[in-house]
């Protein structure tokens, strides 16, 4: 917290979010002319009826009182368009700036490797992207123009009382240290107040996504009156926070408004007598200070708030470019664009870890030819999945080669590597969208033929079609329409349409009903002939076709061979896995 007060006013961060600003110079320049013009109109206005009141009001003079009163309303015209097209093109340019902020954030996130992802919050990066976006979308729309037309507004009514008459003048500078004193200590208690709100908020909003998320548990286990009485706890506090809000914002604003009124009195009553006994000051000065004074004290009343805005726009600004500044990309530096794979793949001496020094792979060599199915079988944290995730690039290893027809895959672009190679997830994510955008995720060189066809071709496509408006159907958030077996099918459907070089099943069946299993074994069989393919798998059953089973262990290859060969072995790895599996589901 102390790092980000210190740069709340960072001038080298506030240039950086500057430069965002030069594509659109122009608008920056009119939202500029536009505060200058809502200050000098707005102080013209008041010398105007100064003068009108003294030269023809007064004197009963006529004769080009017109003149001040069509002065009077141009004025105000123009005053109007200026706020007009101030709150507009100062709101259009946060926007815009924050368009290619949040763009560009995007962009680069898309890009971090998956290590980034294992220790972040998904929830900060959503902040990042999204209220922090706003909050600094508020420093054009409400904080810097603001308080830079406030100010401005202030220096230009200061000179033009000055300029009217100083000694009335003085009554209005002398209270002017007593509101921004007010001021100063307000903004202090708002700012307390406001930190506390958004704590709050954060855990009101923390809280209501976890139980929503887990809202099944919850009723399994009959807990809605507990979680309620938390809710309502939680509640409690956010209320609190604001009511401290509201309670300094109501005594602020009275004494800022009995300060105003007070300084407009004495100037009045001052005034008044310099009028009647002195006519050191007219009766169109006191007019016009009887405007001028609220022009100079309702700025500096909302002074505080606005700087608070641009605190936290700053603040925002601040944890936006960290993201930006992380480096934490796949290094893309490959030239080779893999158009077809043969699929042959070999690991040389690969040593991975996720955690420093903690090895998950030990040194693993292998060979797959080119249209083998290879099984890896082994506990979980054997490493079987890590090799996935290798192949992919969305981890680096430490030490060792990985090669796909005798090329490094380091060599090779990510993009062309990846679109190579399928895989289809044990847990399986689906966008709140069509099943046909599912599974083509809206690539325009897939038609709505071509996915049926594939659907054909694995024995799915009836399936699809007895959901209502079949390819069409919306399967919500993650898939809930769905069952798990539904979702497993349409993720294998997803990587078979893509027609890959190699193809990868990680735990494809584990968490799928009797029947969908059959579905996919047969259409595995299908799309495994003549293709590379990886089969990933606790369930033995569905590895005893392989052409080569690779057991793990603890990181190591402990054994080699096809489904036979293993079950020869005494003592065998592979073979105790295959009696506690297959042995007791006889005996029951």
């Amino acid at each position: 917290m102390a790092d980000e007060k210190k740069k709340v006013f960072d001038v080298s961060l506030f240039k950086r979010l500057l430069q965002y600003i030069k594509p659109y110079r122009l608008v920056f320049f009119v939202s500029l002319v536009c505060v200058v013009g809502l200050a000098v109109f707005g102080v013209l206005r008041p010398l105007v009826l100064q003068k009108a009141i003294d030269e023809h009001v007064i004197l009963k003079e006529y004769d080009g009182f017109l003149f001040y009163i069509i002065a009077m309303l141009v004025l105000l015209v123009l005053e109007v368009i200026s706020q007009l097209l101030f709150i507009y093109y100062a709101s259009w340019l946060g926007q815009s700036v924050v368009k290619d902020i949040r763009i560009k954030l995007y962009e680069h996130v898309l890009g971090f490797r998956m290590k980034y992802y294992d220790k972040s919050s998904v929830g900060v990066l959503i902040t990042r992207t999204v209220t922090d976006m706003e909050r600094i979308a508020d420093i054009f729309g409400q904080g810097l123009f603001m308080i830079f037309s406030d100010m401005l507004k202030m220096l230009v009514v200061a000179a033009g009382m000055f300029y009217l008459n100083w000694k009335l003048s003085l009554i209005a500078f002398v209270t002017m240290p007593i509101v921004l004193f007010a001021t100063k200590i307000f903004q202090k208690y708002m700012k307390r107040a406001f930190e506390e709100v958004r704590t709050e908020v954060s855990n009101l909003n923390s809280f209501v996504q976890e139980r929503v998320t887990g809202m099944k548990i919850l009723q399994l286990f009959t807990r809605e009156d507990t979680e309620y009485k938390k809710f309502k706890a939680i509640n409690e506090r956010h209320k609190k926070g604001w009511l401290k809000t509201v309670w300094y914002n109501s005594v602020f604003f009275p004494i800022a408004d009995l300060l105003s009124s007070i300084t407009l009195g004495t100037i009045i009553w001052v005034g008044g007598y310099m009028v009647v006994f002195n006519t050191t000051a007219s009766i169109g000065d006191l007019t016009a200070f009887i405007m001028f004074v609220p022009m100079l004290f309702r700025p500096l009343n909302q002074i505080a708030n606005k700087f608070n805005t641009l605190q936290m726009g700053m603040v925002a600004a601040d944890r936006v470019f960290k993201v930006l500044d992380t480096s934490s990309q796949i290094d893309d530096s490959g030239l080779t664009i893999a158009s077809e794979f043969k699929g042959n793949l070999t690991f040389k001496e690969v040593h991975f870890s996720y955690v420093q020094d903690e090895e998950v792979l030990k040194g693993i060599s292998l060979e797959v030819k080119a249209g083998e199915t290879v099984a890896i079988v082994g506990a979980t944290g054997a490493g079987k999945s890590t090799i996935i995730n290798l192949l992919n690039r969305f981890y680096d290893i430490q030490q060792g080669t990985i090669c796909i027809d005798n090329v490094d895959i380091k060599s090779l672009t990510l993009k062309s590597l990846r679109a190579q190679i399928a895989v289809v997830l044990q847990d399986v994510f689906l966008f709140a969208d069509t099943i046909f955008n599912n599974i083509t995720l809206k690539n325009p060189n897939i038609s709505e033929a071509q996915v049926q066809q594939a659907a054909k071709d694995i024995g799915i496509h009836d399936f699809i079609m007895s959901l209502p408006n079949g390819y069409q159907y919306n399967v919500k958030e993650r898939g809930v329409m769905l069952s798990s077996g539904q979702r497993q099918l349409i993720s294998f459907l997803r990587a078979y349409v893509t027609n890959p070089s190699i193809l990868v099943l990680d735990e494809a069946t584990s968490s799928v009903d009797s029947y969908s299993e059959q579905l996919i074994q047969d259409a595995t069989d299908k799309i495994t002939k003549d293709r590379t393919s990886i089969v990933i798998a606790h369930r033995l059953a569905t590895v005893q076709k392989a052409d080569q089973i690779i057991v793990m262990n603890e990181g190591h290859i402990v054994e080699k061979g096809t489904h036979n060969e293993l079950l020869k072995k005494q003592d065998g790895y592979y073979r105790n896995l295959y009696e506690v599996q297959f042995l007791k589901a006889e005996a029951v």
